[in-house]
């Protein structure tokens, strides 16, 4: 005996929809002054950063961690993992972070002028 075939209603805008609105954006702020702080201030600008410019902006070349802290305060990061080949490791890929444009607005009002830069 066969099965019948059987046929999903479609919405047509491939998505789910929700019968909730999603909560607000509200992330929590970091410690003034702190690695995660002036991580985000960096990520404010819209840029993509790796541990380089955060080294030279810190003297700090704990990235990841300040990185996985704002995450946890509910900062959205993206890592884009880039090839950087070298002589002694040529599957050397390196982690370029960014905070997307439109939340990237939302962080200089949130911060206030105090940024420590």
């Amino acid at each position: 005996m066969k099965t019948p075939e059987r046929r999903q209603a479609s919405t047509g805008a491939g998505e789910q929809l929700t019968l909730i609105d999603p909560p607000p954006f509200c992330p929590t702020l970091p410690k003034p002054g702190s690695l995660p702080h002036r991580a985000l201030h960096m990520l404010a600008s819209g840029k993509m950063i790796d541990h380089q410019d955060f080294e030279i902006f810190t003297e700090s070349w704990r990235l990841a961690a300040a990185i996985f802290t704002l995450r946890a305060l509910g900062w959205p990061v993206e890592t884009v993992e880039i090839s950087s080949p070298t002589e002694h490791c040529p599957h050397r890929v390196i982690a370029l972070y960014k905070l997307d444009a439109h939340y990237a607005a939302d962080v200089s009002p949130a911060m206030g002028s105090n940024t420590n830069a």
